[in-house]
């Protein structure tokens, strides 16, 4: 049972906690339409250089405008890499989220209105180097007629990434054209960055453009190997866009600067969590993974998800953030419930009174008042991972009100990053995604720039001059 509320099951509309603080002497207590106009994107971006004082790291790479001013692209064979990787319906043709699609329409236009052949790539799926014809692992055709509507002309698909076929539709595009290269994961090498491959996929133009933020992190072929063989490589606005934002919050942030760390696990946001506590003044710790630090702290944490083997791991990361003097706050009181279940019986515990089958599935209510009152002070906000559960809806409050929260930093003038696809999935569900400054693209990617890493589809690019 629940030691303090074994005869009180509340509701989570009238439950409260005291919020007593948790910790002695280590831890602070916790007291859009589907057409984009260019010249707004633009200016956009223009405002977004204004926000960060970027570091030199951010404008070292050649982007999209770079290439227009560096070089005349009329007529030329301009090979893009995108991520077309949308959902489909059941009866696995239908695009069912755009999302992805719309994306890559600012670039794409771009080099259409200088006069480009626009040549797009993109993995689906993961076939594992099988040509699969239907299905969330198979052929492109399912985002031929969506993207057609979008960029507003036809385009020619092909069923190969390279070779006879590839290189045959590429020299016939005419001044402007759009030709669509099949799933390149249908290549084994491709996940290897095979020389080959990339050298194939060079053969179809004369410059590239890497606008697939989602898989920079990777040194694929059509990533990072392509670039070795056309002429110049640029960065895409999205790509451009993500770069401007997280290594701006990274290198050189508006201070205070706060992380909001959430998910399930501990172990997955480790190399983040380290990072961040070299840039943060701030970081809120929520989701499934509080329970880890629970146990490190003594407390009971009933059948709430815990990994056992990240314990001491937990306690490290709470002693060194005390010695760098960064204010790393947990949840004071939590949302349990008797099961694993949007219908189960709920209660608000403070967290040093979770005990028997109880398990915490969300961030009380003492606990978002207090987290408000941190967001409120900081001026850079980088959110990765939701405070609960958030697909029950009985168990998604924490996560929208923090949703709301970052959406008020930002009326105020904040910058507001959100990262991680359970975090993005969060901020849309709730509609707040024109809210926040930046909703990023990739998860794996996302990470790996807030630790500090070098993205192989960006170090590849070419150097602006």
């Amino acid at each position: 049972m629940f030691t303090s509320l074994s005869t009180r099951f509340l509701s989570r509309a009238a439950a409260g906690s005291s919020g007593a603080a948790f910790r002695a002497g280590r831890l602070s207590s916790l007291s859009s339409s589907s057409s984009l106009h260019l010249s707004s994107l633009q200016q956009q971006f223009r405002l977004q250089r204004a926000s960060f004082h970027a570091s030199a790291i951010c404008w070292e790479k050649l982007n999209v405008e770079g290439l227009a001013k560096k070089v005349n692209l009329e007529g030329k064979n301009v090979l893009v890499r995108v991520d077309l990787n949308v959902p489909l319906a059941k009866d696995e043709m239908t695009v069912t989220d755009d999302t992805r699609l719309r994306a890559i329409v600012p670039t794409a236009k771009f080099l259409l209105d200088h006069g480009a052949n626009v040549i797009l790539m993109s993995h689906f799926g993961r076939p594992k180097g099988e040509i699969i014809e239907t299905g969330k692992n198979g052929r492109l055709n399912p985002v031929v007629k969506p993207l057609e509507e979008l960029l507003g002309t036809s385009i020619t698909k092909v069923d190969s990434t390279i070779g006879p076929e590839a290189e045959e539709a590429a020299s016939k595009l005419g001044k402007g054209e759009v030709l669509l290269l099949e799933n390149t994961r249908f290549y084994k090498g491709e996940t290897k960055n095979d020389m080959e491959l990339a050298e194939g996929m060079g053969k179809l133009a004369d410059y590239f453009v890497m606008d697939a933020f989602g898989t920079a992190h990777r040194a694929h072929s059509s990533t990072a190997g392509v670039t070795q063989f056309v002429k110049e490589s640029a960065a895409g606005f999205l790509l451009d866009k993500e770069l401007k934002y997280l290594q701006g919050a990274v290198d050189n942030p508006k201070r205070p600067m706060m992380a909001i760390v959430g998910g399930a696990k501990v172990s997955t946001k480790i190399p983040v969590i380290e990072s961040l506590l070299d840039k943060c003044d701030k970081i809120l710790i929520g989701g499934g993974m509080i329970f880890t630090f629970y146990k490190a702290l003594g407390y009971g944490i009933g059948s709430s998800l815990v990994e056992e083997d990240m314990v001491e791991l937990a306690d490290s990361l709470m002693k060194k953030a005390e010695e760098k003097g960064v204010k790393m706050l947990l949840p004071v009181d939590v949302v349990v419930a008797d099961k694993f279940s949007n219908d189960a019986d709920t209660a608000i515990a403070d967290v040093k009174d979770i005990s028997g089958d109880w398990m915490g599935l969300d961030i009380g209510p003492e606990t978002l008042k207090q987290f408000k009152d941190e967001i409120d002070e900081c001026q850079t906000i980088v959110w990765n991972g939701p405070m609960g559960v958030f697909e029950m809806s009985n168990f998604a409050e924490g996560t929208n009100a923090v949703a709301q929260m970052l959406a008020d930093a930002t009326e105020r003038g904040a910058i507001t990053i959100v990262g991680g696809g359970d975090s993005v999935a969060a901020v849309n569900q709730a509609g707040l995604g024109p809210k926040v400054s930046h909703i990023s693209t990739g998860g794996g990617a996302s990470l790996e720039l807030l630790e500090g890493k070098t993205l192989p589809g960006v170090a590849a690019l070419s150097e602006a001059s």
